[in-house]
């Protein structure tokens, strides 16, 4: 069953990142680790946080990429399946067009009768330059003998005549040698273009990151614009909250920021505020409490380290949420909760 298209660009797909780590020999049993474990989630989600310290709860989202057919046509391979990880350029998917590599081969056959007739219409030239070198010799020798009365007027005019039709018969066929060429560029260009359309057939990675659907199948015919997969950028990564414009306020770009995750509460992951929104709007509907939801409040993005990401980019997964935590005085050192804590 297809699924679903889904929107692209800042709006993102669900990420998060799931830290697994293995147990130590001398790990506590289960149910203790289980209980600290829901200790350390209430602390941070119910706990009040010092001054200076705002939360709110979020999911992480990431840029999400379609890579789309621009051609009509058959997809004829498709070569990666959903969780394959590609790399910008990779060619992921094949379309075949029957129609177009015939148009090619015909515009390729144009191409060569049309240097044909350019051949045709230099060798003309040729021909038609001796006919006017010797057409104005025989008129210039003509000039003199009338002169001197031994040619007559009508014998000159003959030659005239024919010097001028000469001419204008080189005119024409150089004429003809700028049509063949113009018809040679005109053929070429669409020999190019068709080549054009082919290399757009294959379709290929716009970036690296990791394949999150598969929305056609091999064998199915597509229409140009047709999205063939989504693709997330596992190099943008990062999690959206809301807060107040008290809170709000005084934060600025590249500011440090927190985010815990609810599988895995026990690390802290270090992120950065990329984005704060110039206009209020009401929370959205993943905000836990309808008191929350009431109010007006600002979007935040919390991007996360590039270099967590690519050291952790094979654990980046779907469909977790968390919290994040951002400061709104700068001088304030975070919790010992929320220091920086990885496997």
């Amino acid at each position: 069953m297809r699924r679903p298209a889904l929107n692209t660009g800042a709006r993102g797909g669900l990420l998060a990142i799931l830290l697994v780590t293995g147990f130590a020999v001398a790990a506590p049993p289960p149910a203790l680790a289980q209980s600290r474990l829901k200790q350390l989630i209430d602390r941070l989600r119910g706990q009040r946080m010092p001054e200076g310290i705002a939360k709110s709860n979020g999911r992480i989202e990431a840029t999400q990429v379609d890579v789309a057919a621009k051609y009509a046509g058959r997809i004829a391979k498709l070569l990666v399946k959903e969780g394959d990880e590609v790399s910008a350029g990779q060619v992921v998917a094949t379309i075949s067009s029957p129609e177009t590599e015939a148009q090619l081969r015909g515009a390729q056959a144009q191409v060569l009768r049309a240097k044909k007739s350019l051949a045709e219409a230099v060798a003309l030239i040729a021909q038609r330059k001796s006919d006017l070198t010797f057409a104005e010799a025989d008129f210039n020798r003509g000039k003199e003998l009338v002169g001197k009365g031994y040619l007559t007027k009508q014998i000159f005019d003959q030659r005239k005549a024919k010097a001028e039709a000469a001419k204008a018969g080189l005119e024409a066929a150089q004429a003809q040698e700028d049509q063949a060429k113009f018809a040679v560029e005109s053929a070429e260009a669409d020999v190019q273009r068709l080549q054009a359309v082919l290399v757009d057939l294959v379709l290929r990675a716009p970036r690296d990151g990791r394949v999150q659907y598969r929305l056609a199948r091999e064998g199915e015919v597509v229409g140009a614009g047709t999205r063939i997969l989504t693709l997330l950028d596992l190099a943008d990564v990062y999690m959206t909250i809301y807060l107040p414009a008290a809170q709000a306020g005084p934060l600025a770009l590249n500011d440090d920021a927190r985010i815990v995750l609810d599988p895995v509460p026990q690390y802290v992951i270090p992120a950065t505020i990329s984005f704060v929104a110039a206009d209020a709007q009401f929370t959205p509907k993943s905000v836990e409490t309808e008191e929350e939801r009431e109010k007006l409040t600002f979007r935040i993005k919390l991007q996360i380290d590039p270099k967590v990401l690519k050291k952790y980019h094979q654990r980046v997964k779907t469909g977790v949420r968390g919290m994040g935590f951002v400061r709104t005085k700068a001088d304030v050192p975070w919790p010992a909760d929320l220091a920086v804590k990885l496997p």
